[in-house]
């Protein structure tokens, strides 16, 4: 991480001329990208050399505040790394083919000549979905959803127009074999894991037969692959951005769309959905030769929605089973409840039986309570104290009749005590958590220690146990073992509603002799 950080800010500084005044990594969702944020010190100048290639803005319809012709670069930019050149290469190109289109996409300021590092306009932190969560379902929020919808059109249609497929990621278009992918992920990264007993060619059959139905639609133009409201960033001026599109290739229309309806995590109600898919007909037919057929359209839409809902399903599975990454797997809930209402509601026009009856199995009462977590009541005995400590003094005894609990040693960590400015902080402390979370193997770490406390709690809540005791120990007692104490309670607080008691036994030693 030290020497990703050390190229984001050799990058700007050969490209403002400048020293970045804070490098800030941003929290990592499922991609392996890693994303910065860098704010200036002061008004930089464009500036080439030292192996950086610095571009100029493209066309864009609304630059917003510029600074040296360069939209919204003066105070702070995104910086991304990542060693998928190709897929640096293709998220450059599509970039600049959609920027000529007008379409709401960031500008890329500066490449590296490595390819694996470049600087793009910062749209802020504020997602739609951010939005949609602080206000729920509010005018403003539907009518952005209606803007974003009118951007998309004129990014599919007239973006799509400018866009080279050859620099498609995987397949230039997204059919038959694309469509079957997503099947097939859905089917070996969720389904199977659920060891529920089907007939696999009949499955398999019913695959083919859905893939060709999807297949066969006139409008074929680009396919975002992932637009969702998380990926549609609202700057103050109410005006929306697009990112992460790299995975776009040529596809139908109705793939970009169920994927932002019918996202489990915006959760929007069944009219919105309605009148926004109704909204969006209008706003594409402008950009084509002849209107779209609305009943039409929506008969292969409803197939869309499903697929998309399958692939997300195979994501969290992937993410969530195999990488190990607890947040994904907490997102399954919520996927399964959206596949529920949609094979409730909507109908595809093609037989497919065993899919069906796979369907019926991952949407039952059985399926959801194995991935909705267990949570604490106020009739729920269960106490879990949570410990940060110095190995110098020793591992704190249980008091409890339990007898004790977990005990995890944090001394593999890289130490932030080691570093001066960090001497007289604790892990509660701004700087040090952005240490450990951006420089250090704590996240990992942190992983592997919910799984393991997780299956306790739950059996504990089950069988009406009344104590946990949960050590985390470090050199000092002071920087990693509260960061881990902190993160565990926060962890356990939110996923099972168990009632925490958190104390950092160092810091209460430093208190009462600093008092006494």
């Amino acid at each position: 991480m030290e020497r990703i950080i050390e190229h984001v800010a050799a990058l700007w500084r050969n490209y403002t001329g400048t020293e970045a005044a804070e490098i800030t990594k941003l929290p990592q969702s499922g991609s392996d990208r890693l994303y910065f944020r860098i704010h200036a010190r002061a008004a930089n100048a464009s500036a080439t050399g030292n192996g950086i290639t610095a571009t100029p803005p493209a066309i864009v319809t609304d630059p917003g505040p510029a600074y040296n012709g360069i939209s919204s670069c003066k105070h702070s930019c995104i910086a991304t790394y990542n060693n998928n050149l190709r897929e640096n290469q293709t998220f450059l190109s599509f970039t600049e083919s959609l920027r000529s289109a007008g379409c709401p996409v960031a500008n890329v300021v500066a490449v590296n000549d490595a390819g694996d590092t470049y600087l793009q306009e910062d749209f802020g932190d504020t997602s739609l979905l951010n939005l949609l969560e602080q206000q729920g379902y509010s005018a403003e929020v539907y009518a952005l959803f209606q803007e974003s919808l009118s951007k998309l059109a004129h990014l599919q249609v007239r973006g799509g127009a400018q866009i080279n497929y050859e620099m498609c990621l995987t397949a230039h278009e997204f059919g038959k074999q694309a469509i079957l992918s997503d099947l097939l992920y859905f089917k070996y990264y969720f389904l199977d894991t659920l060891k529920f007993p089907y007939d696999k060619q009949a499955l398999l059959n019913d695959f083919e037969a859905l893939s060709t139905y999807l297949t066969h639609t006139e409008n074929k133009h680009f396919m975002f692959r992932d637009f969702q409201s998380r990926n549609i960033m609202v700057t103050n001026d109410g005006q929306v951005h697009f990112i992460d599109y790299q995975g776009g290739m040529r596809g139908a229309l109705q793939y970009d769309v169920a994927s932002l309806l019918w996202q489990a995590r915006a959760e929007l109600p069944e009219d919105w959905k309605n009148s926004l898919l109704e909204y969006y007909i209008g706003e594409v037919s402008q950009h084509l030769p002849h209107p779209l057929d609305p009943a039409l359209f929506t008969a292969q839409y409803n197939g869309y929605v499903l697929i998309r809902l399958l692939q997300v399903l195979g994501a969290y599975g992937f993410r969530g089973f195999f990488q190990r990454k607890a947040q994904f797997l907490s997102s399954i809930p919520l996927a399964l409840k959206n596949l529920a209402a949609f094979t409730d509601s909507r109908r595809m026009g093609i037989a497919v039986p065993e899919f069906d009856k796979c369907l019926q199995y991952c949407t039952s009462d059985e399926v959801m309570a194995k991935f909705e977590p267990l949570r604490a009541d106020e009739s729920t005995p269960l106490v879990v104290r949570i410990h940060s400590f110095s190995y110098k003094k020793g591992i704190p005894p249980d008091p409890t009749e339990n007898g004790g609990g977990f005990v995890f040693d944090c001394r593999g960590i890289l130490n932030p005590g080691r570093i001066a400015e960090y001497k007289t902080q604790t892990g509660r402390d701004k700087a040090v958590r952005d240490y450990l979370e951006q420089r250090t193997v704590m996240p990992d770490y942190l992983n592997s220690v919910f799984d393991l406390v997780d299956i306790t709690v739950t059996d504990y809540i089950k069988r009406g146990f009344e104590s946990l005791q949960v050590n985390f120990g470090c050199t000092g007692g002071q920087h990693r073992s509260v960061y881990a104490a902190e993160a565990l309670a926060r962890h356990l607080k939110n996923k099972f509603g168990v009632r925490i008691e958190l104390r950092h036994l160092m810091q209460e030693e430093k208190n009462w002799i600093n008092t006494g």
